[in-house]
């Protein structure tokens, strides 16, 4: 395949997907797990109400109304195939995986470890090794053992020992086997939707809340990165934090700028600056350009979007790499960039226009490392449940059957194209 842009990416440069413990393993049992059984029910009956003006309604309505939608149950099975999936990443010609350790599956009881579950993860790591795929683990993506939970989580300060626990005995495990590690996913979103308007669990609706949980996060980033770095100094720490590209309606007006400056900054940069000197890479995850107007209303495009009605600028990944660049000079590695499509309509144009936008970020001078899709399988979109399809590999959940999308043989040609140029 001929791509106009024929620059080199570096020659270790991270090529691969990414997953989460939760949304694909099955058989989980967290605070996620427990709340899905107790709203399942309601989100089902509200999903209309809910739902209905995404333009695809007609399509999902029936499996966006039915409780079972909102449970995770068996998941995609990856826990039992997982080896199947990685044969998979070979074929799409990717060299690493985004992959999770669940604490609940770790420690499912306050200062136990499951033997089997250490056992378990140590095979996983092995398996991806030997097919010369680098994992990059997060160690926590927003799912937690429900005592943890039932202490208050990371409500409370004083509960922030037992993750440093949990983290001390992962690089007590695993450390000197890694050589990426995420301690934490997206903790904006997390404290938003958990804490601040109550989506999520543990709903708490609570501004003073989610500012509490939100500072006790970035907390638990700075503690667990010294433990990892004192386990093993060459292993690379870092975030997954949710970036948005954050641009005014108005680029001429002093107010919508300075408006965009105080979103960037409570949104985008807050966090990663209190971790600034704690974080050997940034992992962005990017989804969205985001319009706004000098009131910090959101003004998108009404086209083009996703199933889940999201506005799709993907060549806005290039302003938002370079932004973060200029702002800490750290290494950046994508740890997320997708699109919910089950038809495929989308994903490859969402590809050929994000490809040439990381490159132009490259050129620029920004530190590219890595670009890990969102995500592999099709998987359980947390309060969306299963509709929203964002696999570059489908999953008929009833077979678990995988079957690979023509947008992902397309990225894999590139990857192909772009190591050969490299070589």
């Amino acid at each position: 395949m001929c791509h106009t842009i024929s620059m080199k990416y570096r020659n270790d440069f991270l090529w691969g997907a990414s997953t989460a413990g939760h949304q694909v393993d099955g058989e989980s049992a967290d605070q996620w797990t427990v709340w899905e059984k107790a709203n399942a029910e309601r989100l089902a009956l509200t999903a209309e109400k809910r739902l209905d003006w995404l333009p695809n309604w007609d399509t999902i309505s029936r499996q966006a109304s039915q409780p079972s939608n909102y449970l995770s149950g068996n998941g995609v099975g990856h826990q039992q195939r997982y080896t199947q999936d990685f044969d998979i990443l070979t074929t799409l010609h990717m060299n690493a995986f985004r992959c999770g350790i669940e604490w609940s599956k770790l420690e499912p009881q306050e200062g136990s470890w499951d033997t089997d579950a250490i056992e378990y993860y140590r095979q996983y790591f092995n398996e991806l090794k030997q097919r010369g795929i680098t994992p990059i683990v997060t160690l926590w993506h927003w799912t937690m053992p429900v005592w943890f939970t039932d202490k208050g989580g990371f409500a409370k300060r004083k509960n922030l020992r037992y993750f440093e626990r949990y983290v001390a005995k992962v690089a007590e495990l695993f450390a000197n086997d890694l050589s990426y590690v995420i301690t934490l996913n997206e903790p904006n979103v997390y404290a938003t939707f958990g804490y601040l308007n109550g989506e999520w669990p543990p709903q708490a609706k609570s501004p003073v809340l989610a500012v509490v949980a939100y500072h006790n996060l970035m907390l638990a980033h700075r503690r667990a990165y010294h433990i990892l770095k004192a386990a093993n100094p060459n292993i690379q720490v870092g975030i997954a934090a949710q970036l948005a590209d954050m641009q005014p309606t108005k680029p001429g007006s002093i107010l919508n700028k300075l408006s965009i400056s105080i979103s960037s900054w409570g949104w985008n940069w807050w966090f990663l600056n209190k971790i600034r000197g704690q974080q050997d890479f940034i992992g962005v995850n990017y989804y969205f350009t985001q319009y706004q107007d000098w009131l910090g209303r959101i003004r998108n495009p009404k086209t083009p979007v996703s199933d889940l009605g999201w506005y799709m600028e993907p060549a806005g990944i290039s302003r938002l790499l370079t932004a973060t660049w200029e702002r800490y000079h750290t290494p950046l590695i994508v740890t997320e960039n997708g699109l919910a499509d089950s038809s495929d309509e989308q994903r490859r144009w969402w590809l050929e226009q994000t490809m040439p936008a990381l490159e132009k970020a490259i050129e620029s001078g920004v530190d590219m490392r890595g670009y890990l899709h969102w995500s592999l399988l099709d998987n359980f979109e947390w309060a969306y449940g299963w509709w929203p399809e964002f696999g570059l590999v489908h999953v008929d959940r009833s077979t678990m059957q995988r079957t690979i999308r023509p947008s992902a043989l397309w990225l894999a040609s590139y990857i192909e194209g772009h190591k050969q140029l490299d070589a």
